[in-house]
């Protein structure tokens, strides 16, 4: 169970740190407006995954009582979804690209608004759920539904955290981006290994 909820954690933070629109766009309001408008952006889509998470918890909570087959579709759905990933990863431009030039200041509550509705309107986060989440699960005694919000608490802390540590720490990751282009590099392809890793690890049959 531990070793389970462990190799969840590591995941996240490992895609957490990878460069993606959440984490640029709490970097460039961070270096805008300031560290506690970065934060308040966290926090905005931080709570929009726990929207996320509900609707995954309940969805397959649910298909796995009409149908246990039907975990292994959702199982096999998140190896092939997770491969894709990796693939677009590889094919996309390592470069970290970010701008701070005419983004309009706005107050914490704002941002907080947009950081939510970025997260809540944005498909690909349940998608990326359904495929990440049901590998993790680590009790036959605990209800599924328990076990889906464990791990969106756990996803949403480890995000939580670093996505604040971006904010906080805004300006010298900037510089640090700036004076070191192939970081872009290292975090595309930790995104890859994080990716295929997961999507062998729902292949093995130790995993069913």
């Amino acid at each position: 169970m531990f070793e389970t909820l462990f190799s969840f954690a590591l995941s996240t933070a490992a895609l957490a740190f990878s460069p993606g629109p959440d984490n640029i766009f709490v970097l460039t309001q961070s270096i805008v407006n300031g560290k506690k408008f970065g934060i308040a952006t966290v926090l905005g889509l931080m709570t929009g995954c726990i929207i996320h998470t509900t609707l995954v918890a309940f969805g397959v909570s649910e298909a796995i009582k009409a149908n246990e087959n039907i975990f292994l579709l959702i199982k096999l759905f998140g190896a092939g979804y997770l491969l894709y990933l990796s693939y677009v990863v590889y094919n996309s431009d390592a470069k970290i690209a970010f701008s701070t030039e005419n983004v309009e200041k706005k107050s914490t509550l704002e941002l907080f608004k947009t950081g939510f509705w970025m997260n809540i309107l944005n498909p690909k986060v349940t998608i990326f759920f359904l495929a990440f989440f049901p590998q993790f699960l680590f009790s036959k005694s605990t209800s599924t539904v328990v076990q889906f919000y464990v791990l969106g608490g756990i996803f949403i802390l480890v995000s939580f955290i670093i996505f604040s540590l971006i904010a906080i720490l805004a300006g010298a990751i900037s510089d640090f981006i700036k004076k070191n282009e192939n970081v872009g590099v290292y975090l595309k392809w930790l995104q890859i290994v994080v990716f295929v890793g997961i999507a062998i690890f729902i292949l093995l049959p130790e995993s069913k």
